[in-house]
């Protein structure tokens, strides 16, 4: 019995130490899972960008409605890419973590320059500011990203008025 209680209490202290619940570990995977969409969003890897998100993710881009569900994701961004080069550039600020939950904050930088496929009136363009997303350790002990919701910091242009 002696050795099962012994047995037991180090399991739990492997547990609790372990990379999956430790700020500092979770923060160096956020910041290789940022590095690696990146990386995909700019080849159009799409696939792997959806990988990245759970089955129930929330991706929320700026002045659009939200895109609900992995699939939405995947068929959002197989249709944008093909618009044009997408290049972001994410830098973690902080990343607090609760168990098999995280939330990450931190800045980005966009820069979209258009394709001769980009929708008629969608222009190159570059927007900066800052982001939350919510990630979750999911049952094959993968963090995926659950909420995505980018803030700009620049300022909405004006519409022009055609008389």
């Amino acid at each position: 019995m002696r050795n099962a209680r012994l047995l037991l209490c180090l399991l739990l202290s492997a547990c609790a130490s372990s990379p999956s619940s430790d700020p500092a570990g979770v923060r160096r995977i956020i910041e290789h899972h940022n590095s690696d969409f990146a990386r995909w969003y700019a080849s159009g890897e799409i696939d792997s960008v959806a990988s990245g998100f759970a089955e129930d993710a929330w991706q929320m881009p700026p002045n659009s409605p939200p895109l609900v569900g992995r699939e939405a994701i995947r068929q959002f961004w197989r249709q944008a890419v093909k618009w044009g080069k997408w290049d972001f550039s994410l830098k973690t600020q902080d990343v607090s973590v609760s168990g098999p939950l995280a939330i990450e904050r931190g800045k980005y930088l966009l820069r979209f320059v258009a394709g001769r496929d980009a929708p008629p009136g969608m222009a190159s363009f570059e927007d900066r500011g800052n982001y939350l997303v919510h990630w979750r350790r999911e049952s094959d002990g993968e963090w995926r990203a659950v909420g995505d919701a980018p803030v700009s910091e620049l300022p909405l242009t004006a519409p022009s008025h055609k008389q």
